[in-house]
């Protein structure tokens, strides 16, 4: 079994904060919480899965993003939604659960062209658009050309739809052994953090709004 089992929000926690990452995601000490916030993007995610899958209509809502989902259903090819891939550390395929997970991520619409051999993924973002994370799609990317081995390139968005902006990043399967490398460097950092036991906070100013009251950096300490 891999000692760490990651994905693109657990690499970020751990990046932004070691010690917040292992009292939330190691010792389990804090729930989820939802606000209204998550649950409006819950929900929004929800309606557009339903709608590009089943043809359910929008609920009047969410009625604002037809038009977009309209020229993502016209697009040519599979369409998948809220598609799961998962991937041993010797990056081949494998279930959503098991011993042998080393990184797992979900493609909130994934549309293959086996035709032109080209995959589109577009991700689904409810908040604001000021710091753009193109992270998340460099490793959807590196999942879809591990799960469809036949695909040679990669265009993929972030598209925030309250916003009506879209920010757009694109791969090349000659790409991916490099990249796949510097994710490597970075989950061996996660791995030395579990052997050690130290896992150093990185004080922010998000301080305020994180779970670990205990940390002497949280103004609530």
């Amino acid at each position: 079994m891999n000692k760490v089992v990651w994905s693109h929000s657990a690499l970020k926690d751990y990046e932004s904060c070691a010690r917040k990452y292992e009292k939330v995601r190691v010792l389990k000490l804090h729930k989820f919480e939802e606000t209204e916030a998550t649950r409006y993007g819950t929900q929004l995610h929800l309606a557009a899965e339903e709608y590009i899958r089943d043809d359910k209509p929008l609920p009047e809502q969410f009625s604002f993003i037809q038009t977009t989902l309209d020229a993502l259903n016209k697009r040519s090819g599979r369409k998948l939604c809220e598609h799961q891939m998962a991937l041993t550390i010797d990056l081949q395929p494998c279930a959503w659960v098991g011993p042998d997970v080393w990184v797992r991520g979900i493609a909130d619409l994934l549309i293959v062209d086996d035709d032109i051999l080209t995959a589109w993924v577009v991700d689904y973002k409810t908040g604001n658009n000021k710091y753009p994370d193109l992270e998340q799609l460099r490793l959807m990317a590196l999942m879809v050309f591990a799960h469809f081995p036949h695909i040679r390139k990669v265009n993929a968005a972030l598209l925030f739809v309250v916003k009506n902006d879209m920010v757009k990043f694109q791969m090349a399967r000659e790409d991916a052994d490099k990249a796949w490398w510097n994710y490597r460097e970075r989950i061996a950092r996660i791995e030395q953090a579990h052997d050690t036991g130290v896992w150093n906070p990185k004080p922010s100013p998000l301080c305020p709004w994180c779970p670990v009251h205990s940390c002497e950096h949280h103004p609530k300490h």
